[in-house]
């Protein structure tokens, strides 16, 4: 618990997602150990987490998002399209149909590219807005993602203060 929040509940995330723990658990052992050094930290880490995140650098975007201020986004949301077809956006706030995508290094691989640009197509037509994050731009225009994010939110609706 005394980890960096967003690396701490990347781990939680992944305990999580392979089944190793679940909510329930974290609750009682947050419940247990409210009154010790660190208590009320783990109970903060554990509301962040999300097993549904498919990798670190997913839960970094999810949880820098959030600690930026953003409402928390839905971990693979499923966007069913008309065609029958289900999508499921690495964070999503469906609310306002935006999405974010992170585009880890795998990504730059031609056969994924084309499979990425016709989700990317899917999404758009669906009246989805989708924003691209690469590595570089989590760990070194931050501020900028942020920003867009939020513009994206706020184009299509949200209030800074409103539910979510």
């Amino acid at each position: 618990m005394w980890l960096d929040p967003i690396r701490a509940v990347a781990i939680v995330d992944s305990l999580l997602g392979q089944g190793l723990t679940d909510r329930d658990t974290l609750a009682a052992m947050a419940t247990r150990n409210a009154d010790r050094p660190g208590g009320r930290r783990a109970r903060w880490i554990f509301d962040l987490a999300d097993g549904g995140a498919q990798s670190p650098p997913e839960s970094h975007l999810r949880v820098r998002l959030v600690l930026g201020g953003l409402p928390r986004p839905a971990v693979q949301h499923p966007v069913r399209l008309p065609s029958g077809v289900v999508l499921h956006p690495d964070l999503a706030w469906p609310e306002y149909r935006v999405a974010v995508e992170y585009d880890g290094q795998w990504h730059s691989d031609a056969e994924q590219l084309h499979r990425d640009r016709r989700r990317l197509n899917l999404l758009v037509s669906a009246g989805w807005l989708v924003l691209h994050v690469t590595n570089r731009r989590l760990h070194g225009e931050f501020p900028a993602v942020l920003r867009e994010v939020r513009d994206a939110l706020v184009g299509r609706g949200w209030r800074r203060g409103a539910s979510s």
